[in-house]
């Protein structure tokens, strides 16, 4: 079955296939904040846009109910932190010079406590700012592809400056296609769930998004209603049901594909032509109806 569009949705249906742009505490762990939410919400389940240490702030969009079938797509975009980098020494004449050195792509390895193997790997560093130095730590704004380890570049500046160096304070400040312009505590959350219980739903139709908003930054393929049907029982995108491509969207993209009324159908890869007769357009990776 079809949703309806999301503007049309009721708090119920909301709650099930929504996202809230939270703002995390310091102390719990991204896996206890997202599990404080799932039961808050009173939905069988939630899940994060990526992993914060527990003393890591900011924004960690979190998925409820059906939504979290599209958690990869946070895979897909940027994220943006400001980082304290705390040096062990004076910071050196040439700080400006060696911090721009770094807005490149670079080897990682991640650290011994993460959550995934330790093997080297790429990760680009989209922009670097150095926004304050003062005594013997530099504020940072940096804006980098996901899967980055702060911690690391933190280290690695701290050599290349030659007096040594680690992460202080960070806050995640973006995480594509979210930002922290809007950003909802938990006690936000929480009010707003008493109110609409109250009957006053206005506050969380704030708070909570309807799914669709964590799509904002794919490529979009609209499909026909008889399209969404056949993916809700397995099909792929077929020529015939499509009726827009991005202009931008390329073989191979991950994309999301939508009824003309805005409503989220699946997530898929782009391998087709939507101008052929026939043939597949889009094979599924997820879908959400």
């Amino acid at each position: 079955m079809l949703r309806d569009p999301p503007e049309h949705r009721s708090v119920d249906d909301l709650l099930s296939f929504g996202v809230v742009n939270l703002d995390k505490p310091p102390g719990p762990s991204a896996h206890q904040v997202t599990g404080w939410v799932r039961d808050m919400a009173d939905v069988d389940r939630a899940a994060h846009s990526g992993t914060l240490d527990p003393k890591v702030t900011g924004c960690l969009p979190t998925l409820l109910g059906d939504a979290t079938r599209m958690a990869q797509v946070f895979l897909e975009g940027a994220k943006e932190y400001v980082s304290v980098l705390e040096l062990h020494g004076p910071a050196p004449a040439d700080i400006d010079s060696t911090v721009a050195e770094f807005e490149s792509k670079l080897y990682q390895k991640p650290p011994r406590k993460s959550a995934v193997s330790r093997r080297l790997r790429v990760r680009e560093i989209y922009d670097l700012d150095l926004l304050e130095v003062k005594d013997r730590q530099a504020l940072l704004r940096i804006r980098c592809e996901s899967g980055t380890y702060i911690r690391k570049l933190c280290h690695d500046l701290g050599l290349a400056l030659g007096t040594g160096g680690h992460m202080g304070h960070l806050r995640r400040t973006a995480t594509d296609p979210f930002d922290d312009a809007d950003l909802v505590t938990l006690h936000d959350l929480a009010d707003a769930l008493a109110f609409a219980a109250e009957g006053d739903e206005s506050w969380l139709r704030d708070v909570v998004s309807s799914a669709e908003r964590a799509l904002s930054h794919l490529p979009s393929v609209t499909i026909a209603n008889s399209a969404a049907r056949e993916v809700a029982n397995g099909a792929p995108v077929y020529a015939p049901g499509v009726f827009d491509v991005d202009a931008d969207a390329a073989r191979g993209d991950l994309v999301a594909c939508f009824t003309d009324d805005g409503s989220a159908v699946c997530l898929g890869e782009l391998v087709g032509d939507a101008d052929a007769d026939s043939g597949t357009v889009v094979s599924l990776e997820a879908v959400l109806v």
